[in-house]
């Protein structure tokens, strides 16, 4: 592994691998260095798509592959600086296999910011595979970019599914404190289908209606919790009777970001993110924000 120089606690890591569908991420990843006042870390592999390269510069085709990587990383780091100018901008080659090498450089970094088409794994590997895994490893927050870069809009959502969320719902705050936009916290629930025979209708009716205030407190209350640090920020609270992968990627029409709890599944691989997670790499129509929770 080849290293530039030594970057600092709290910048921002940018995953790169010189293509096309990875400028978006490298320009959102230079945009989020300078709204936090820290630097840009470019992390690109030679090559992330093969084994671990234990000697990396002895064959012709290693050192063809390091000069287009190196290549690659001259023209990003321009490109970073382009786009602002006072940024300090770290340069990373890497061997590693890409989810190890973001997930050990992430550990040091306030962000790690991703794409959803890869980082040059096999054309096989389905969408958002690479930073699924990445963010289902992650210690630090991911934060995904889909489609084509718009222009930021609207208010920070952060989903809120109960107090394993809170450090996602923090996180939220401090996001909204950084765009000065307003968050708004949803909470998404649903009515459970009782065993055996149906409850008259009027009982029916009732018991929603219990169930539906008591989702409507779950994000105030978590809200009062929270909001002392930041009371600038404007806050709606919003509680649907609505699968919440489905709330969010409605929600994410108008917002700036999604921000979620990133709950980890183990499994006989390792671990893996949940449905809504999922639902957001597949759908979501703004960047969401993946929080390492509890």
């Amino acid at each position: 592994m080849a290293r530039m120089r030594v970057p600092r606690q709290g910048r921002v890591l940018a995953g790169f691998n010189g293509s096309a569908s990875a400028l978006p991420v490298l320009d959102r990843a230079a945009d989020e260095a300078v709204r936090r006042g820290t630097d840009l870390e470019i992390l690109c592999g030679w090559p992330w798509d093969r084994q671990r390269v234990t000697e990396p510069v002895l064959t012709r085709e290693s050192r063809t592959r390091y000069e287009t990587a190196r290549r690659r990383m001259d023209r990003a780091v321009a490109r970073a600086h382009a786009r602002a100018g006072d940024l300090r901008v770290i340069p990373t080659l890497t061997t590693e296999v890409a989810a190890e090498a973001l997930v050990r450089s992430g550990r040091t970094s306030a962000l790690t910011v991703l794409g959803t088409r890869g980082h040059g794994g096999p054309p096989a590997m389905p969408t958002g595979s690479l930073t699924a895994r990445v963010a289902a490893r992650s210690t630090n927050p991911v934060l995904v970019v889909r489609g084509e870069p718009e222009p930021e809009r609207g208010c920070v959502l952060v989903g809120f599914a109960s107090d394993a969320d809170l450090d996602a719902l923090r996180f939220g705050f401090q996001e909204a404190a950084r765009r000065g936009a307003r968050l708004r916290v949803l909470h998404a629930w649903s009515h459970p289908s009782p065993p055996g025979a149906r409850p008259p209708a009027r009982q029916r009716r009732d018991d929603l209606c219990l169930l539906a205030k008591a989702a409507e407190a779950v994000p105030e209350c978590a809200v009062t919790m929270l909001r002392a640090d930041h009371p600038e920020i404007a806050v709606d609270t919003v509680a649907v009777r609505l699968g919440a992968g489905r709330a969010l990627v409605e929600e994410s029409r108008s917002a700036a970001v999604v921000v979620i709890a990133a709950h980890r599944a183990g499994r006989r691989f390792g671990p893996w993110l949940g449905t809504v997670a999922h639902a957001l790499l597949n759908h979501a129509h703004c960047p969401f924000v993946l929080v390492p929770a509890l």
